[in-house]
Formats: C-alpha cells, sequence, structure tokens
C-alpha cells in the first residue's frame, strides 16, 4: 500500500480533541450512503433529488443522512426557492473522500484474480 509522503503529514502530533474528532469524522464517512453523498457533492452543489438519484437511496434516507452531515458542520446549505442546495464545507472534507476512494482502489487492484 502506497503511503502519503512526510509532507502530507499532520503538522504536530495531534492532542485527544483532534483524535475524537477525527474519529467522529471517519465514522460519518463509514456509511456507504454518506460517503456516496460527499462523493456527488466533490463534483459541486445538488439538491435532495440530484443527490438521490446519485446514491440510488430513498428519498428519505438520503434526507436523514443529509441532516447528518449538516449536523456535524461537513456540508453547508442554501435555499434556492423551494430547493435546498448542499455543498461540501470544504476542500480537506473533498480530500479525505477522495483519499479514501484511492485507497480502495489500490486496495483493489492488488487483489489477486481468481480463475
Amino acid at each position: 500500500m502506497h503511503l502519503s509522503t512526510a509532507h502530507d503529514a499532520h503538522p504536530r502530533t495531534p492532542g485527544e480533541e483532534q483524535f475524537a474528532l477525527a474519529a467522529e469524522l471517519l465514522a460519518l464517512l463509514g456509511d456507504r450512503t454518506r460517503l456516496t453523498l460527499l462523493h456527488a457533492l466533490t463534483a459541486g452543489e445538488a439538491d435532495v433529488t440530484t443527490l438521490t438519484e446519485a446514491c440510488g437511496a430513498a428519498r428519505p434516507a438520503v434526507s436523514q443522512h443529509l441532516a447528518r452531515l449538516r449536523l456535524a458542520g461537513l456540508v453547508n446549505t442554501r435555499k434556492e426557492g423551494r430547493r435546498v442546495v448542499y455543498s461540501l464545507r470544504d476542500g480537506h472534507l473533498r480530500r479525505l473522500v477522495d483519499e479514501a476512494l484511492n485507497v480502495a482502489d489500490h486496495r483493489l487492484s492488488d487483489r489477486p484474480l481468481h480463475d
């Protein structure tokens, strides 16, 4: 497995608060639907209808997942008439989602092929 170079490492030793918040963030990302939603938002803003189509889950479930992401401060919302439009809060989250998927790609490509 390829690890990031030292220049990408966290600049200092994290404290308990950083570890706790990072673990909470990773737990939120550990849900397939939420990860799919966040990945869809890496392409730009989207409303619930678009995000429901992107992840294939039921609309009420998507709304609940988006509410959790919003309460955790991972996504922003804005009103556009009656629609609520979602976006990623920052580029760090975009990079985290991309890196998680890159790790998955590497793990899948490292699997031995079966006949």
